[in-house]
């Protein structure tokens, strides 16, 4: 998922959460452990699950849910072998690692009686996971995708045009010192960096979008760093999750983020009646997806799939999306009507994800990018042995040289700031929701 916490919830990813409910299940066959990111699920559907489940197989199950907010962090504990979650759901270039490294096991399509709604994938996302098939594996038999969405620039268009916002290129004007933030994620804001430092490659043909998204060569990687680094001097903060609220309170003008977080922060900004708009850059940018898979020390295979399949449902996935702000990869009629807005003064190409007859589709182009943005947009590969050195290419741009248990220290120091953190998600959620309800009410009158 395309969101981390700060520094001080650290602590809490290493030692794994607490569930949320208050004792593990005695009887582990008849448990669903579910690890996922936090804030990335309608928590209402769990419950429903056990009720579906029982329904659907005559069997009872109790899930036992989790929260993680590092991908690196979730990996570790898997690698290990300590732990036996059943379903886990990694970002993209996580799931390529994971199947290269035989880490997971195939999702059963056997539902009996019931629909296999997973067949309700786009059929973008079916190639997008298919680029990770290896070793006679094929990639769809392992994962399912859940969310998506892209990179791209959230600014305000007081001081920044349009045309400013389509080159990344922007980030580096000289009117803008301490006035960007930068996504503290090495990997996606690499990726839109090489594009733009090879952009004359694109165009001449040389190249590839998907080639630099994942060439992890020293040069390219030095080509990053230097122009990373001559950026600084605008560079106000490395963000984890503030950028969106300091967008809305003009703290900055521009901020290097992804698309489910320029969403919310364009809704708070309409609420206040201030304008932020987001766009993917001409150079190219990636296209990022997280998706369900089932580790291989999963005890409870069989309600593993039925979960996943669960979280297929249109209905179940329209309730994730109005719940956390990001978009399923779930292409079904249901959610195409439910998404149409004909308030919107635009239409966009959308037959990459829905199919034949989504090529002129009035819905919100920053949740459902026009083919023209896909087609500049590119997607993350495992880095393999070359993860080691863009790491501390990135920890020497951002002159963050701490050791990992200096950050556990500050993590037990300030550990109690999770707590008013955790309330000011809480009051975000409940922002959100009060806005996507008046504003539906405005369409309908409308």
């Amino acid at each position: 998922m395309k969101r981390f916490f700060p520094i001080c919830m650290l602590m809490a990813a290493v030692m794994g959460m607490a569930p949320t409910g208050a004792t593990y299940a005695a009887d582990r066959e008849h448990t669903l452990k579910v690890y996922n990111w936090a804030d990335y699920i309608d928590e209402s559907l769990l419950d429903e699950f056990e009720v579906w489940y029982e329904e659907q197989t005559g069997e009872k199950v109790e899930i036992i849910y989790q929260l993680f907010d590092i991908n690196e962090v979730m990996l570790a504990k898997l690698e290990k072998g300590h732990e036996d979650f059943d379903v886990v759901c990694p970002s993209e270039y996580i799931i390529d690692r994971m199947l290269a490294n035989d880490m997971l096991l195939p999702i059963s399509r056997d539902f009996g009686t019931t629909p296999d709604y997973t067949q309700l994938v786009s059929p973008f996302f079916v190639e997008q996971l298919a680029k990770f098939d290896q070793a006679g594996k094929r990639a769809g038999d392992y994962a399912v995708g859940y969310m998506w969405g892209t990179t791209g620039i959230l600014y305000n268009p007081k001081y920044i045009t349009d045309e400013e916002a389509d080159s990344w290129g922007i980030i580096w004007d000289e009117r803008l010192e301490s006035k960007v933030l930068m996504k503290d994620a090495y990997r996606d804001i690499y990726g839109c960096m090489i594009m733009y430092a090879r952009y004359q490659e694109l165009l001449d043909g040389t190249t590839t979008r998907q080639q630099l998204m994942n060439d992890t060569s020293d040069e390219a990687i030095a080509a990053v760093e230097a122009l990373l680094k001559s950026a600084k001097r605008n560079i106000a903060g490395w963000e984890v999750d503030f950028g969106k609220e300091m967008m809305t309170k003009e703290k900055a003008y521009i901020n290097v983020s992804w698309s489910g977080d320029a969403v919310w922060a364009i809704e708070e900004a309409d609420a206040i009646g201030m304008e932020l708009r987001y766009h993917v850059p001409r150079e190219g940018s990636n296209v990022w997806f997280d998706g369900w898979v089932i580790p291989k020390y999963a005890v409870n295979t069989k309600a593993a799939a039925y979960f996943i399949n669960f979280m297929c449902m249109p209905e179940n996935a329209m309730r994730n999306m109005d719940e956390i702000g990001y978009v399923s990869v779930i292409a079904s009629e249901e959610i195409l009507e439910a998404k149409k807005d004909s308030t919107l003064d635009y239409c966009s190409d959308l037959t990459y994800f829905f199919g034949e007859g989504a090529d002129s589709v009035p819905v919100d182009n920053i949740q459902y990018p026009d083919r023209a943005v896909i087609e500049r947009a590119a997607l993350m590969r495992d880095c393999g042995g070359r993860t080691k050195s863009m790491i501390e290419m990135w920890s020497r741009v951002k002159g963050d040289n701490l050791d990992l248990w200096v950050y556990f220290v500050i993590g037990i120091t300030f550990g109690g700031g999770g707590v008013w953190y955790v309330y000011n998600k809480v009051q975000e959620a409940k922002r959100r929701a009060k806005y996507r309800k008046n504003k539906k009410k405005t369409q309908r009158k409308k």
